[in-house]
């Protein structure tokens, strides 16, 4: 039997226990304080570090680079890390990720030349796929099923609350208490080094006690061909709301006539993520994963048709309000989508859905600043936004049987 078969014969006696007990599974601390850590890092130098291009001579447009090539580099280099865990295991490269992360920042002390920039931002790009990528593969490892929403739903608070921190006051810190200060703070993950040892050495351990499974040829190919299979729909979920969460991120402050709401929307469309990321996980422990794509996804296209409208009326209060709801389904699906990521592909797949789920998430960040702006350039952001409300709608009207099926069951 192995260490995913066993936890769901346990599944009705561990099913209501409190949360605080999630938190006491050995790895788990240790999981939280590699990805606070880590993406303490990450938040720092996200505007900090094309400001310091600026500072440098770099213009606008190099300037935007910047955050272009990590991410870049972050998509790249995730392909490639289910394959690192497989030749040099959890604890070594858990390592190598958190210094390609962190140890980039200190050497912008040397340079502000935009080219030299360029280059290690693709070096912190390398070590943010292996965080990204172990650390939502780690909850799986360590967490049964029946109680996985709520380790991903600490998981996500982990990380977001540096981020809720670091991402508005970085170029504040920068500006009043030095680029030091930051460049300090953007080595944050040199420190994960030690969570991550702990982690990596305990998920060595668990996956080397995982007695391999007897499989015919044909059996081996339909469990490598099923995870890919399966994992579509999330992937096309997800896809569905990071694209119109990264228009938000990008534009948001750019909307005519409302800049102060924008801030304030920015604010809670953060915070309302991250704690609905948080809660609901222990929801979709109760109910099923499945149950929630589709609500969700309705409410992000009102949020979105909402936030549609306040563009075109220059209501600072009806931004407001959308952008918080489109936080809620922003924050949700993202728990309950890498929910059915793990589901679908099974234990022996468990990296590569963390891949794919990462990838997914990536490339629809950038794909909203991509697409939104290129549709606000030739029409207006209401068009833009309005786009993505019928998106998350459609969504919502093809995932809707799944309703059914759930209500007569």
């Amino acid at each position: 039997m192995t260490h995913e078969e066993r936890p769901h014969e346990e599944h009705g006696r561990r099913h209501d226990e409190p949360e605080r007990r999630v938190i006491r599974i050995p790895g788990i601390r240790a999981l939280m304080a590699l990805s606070m850590l880590g993406f303490a890092g990450y938040s720092a130098m996200l505007s900090t570090a094309p400001l310091w291009a600026v500072r440098g001579g770099a213009d606008e447009a190099g300037a935007g680079m910047v955050n272009a090539v990590m991410m870049a580099a972050t998509v790249a280099f995730q392909t490639a890390v289910p394959w690192a865990l497989a030749r040099l295991g959890w604890r070594t490269t858990l390592v190598i990720g958190t210094v390609l992360l962190g140890a980039p920042s200190l050497f912008l002390l040397l340079t502000d030349d935009l080219l030299w920039i360029l280059v290690l931002s693709a070096v912190r790009g390398a070590g943010f796929a292996v965080l990204t990528v172990c650390g939502s593969s780690a909850t799986a490892f360590l967490v049964e099923p029946a109680r996985r929403g709520k380790a991903i739903g600490l998981y996500g608070l982990s990380i977001a609350l540096p981020q809720l921190i670091l991402v508005p006051s970085s170029v504040w810190i920068a500006e009043h208490l030095g680029f030091l200060t930051v460049f300090v703070l953007g080595a944050a993950p040199i420190a994960a080094a030690v969570p991550g040892l702990l982690l990596g050495t305990r998920i060595d351990r668990v996956e080397a006690g995982e007695a391999p499974e007897a499989q015919t040829g044909t059996e081996a190919a339909l469990a490598s061909a099923r995870p890919w299979a399966g994992l579509v729909v999330p992937s096309l979920v997800l896809l569905s709301i990071t694209t119109p969460g990264g228009a938000l991120l990008t534009f948001a402050p750019q909307f005519p006539g409302l800049a102060q709401a924008s801030v304030a929307g920015l604010f809670l469309f953060t915070l309302t993520a991250a704690a609905t990321r948080w809660l609901v996980g222990g929801l979709a422990d109760r109910f099923g994963h499945r149950v929630f794509p589709a609500p969700l996804s309705l409410i992000g296209a009102l949020g979105l048709a909402l936030c549609a409208w306040a563009v075109s009326a220059e209501s600072g209060a009806g931004l407001i309000g959308g952008m918080a709801l489109t936080g809620v389904a922003y924050g949700s699906l993202q728990n309950v989508t890498l929910v059915e990521a793990f589901a679908v592909a099974g234990p022996r797949h468990r990296d590569a859905a963390s891949m794919v789920w990462n990838i997914g998430f990536d490339c629809g960040t950038g794909l909203g600043a991509l697409l939104v702006g290129f549709i606000a350039a030739g029409t207006s952001f209401t068009v833009g936004l309005g786009i993505t409300a019928v998106v998350c709608l459609v969504v919502a009207l093809a995932l809707a049987p799944r309703l059914l099926v759930r209500a007569r069951m």
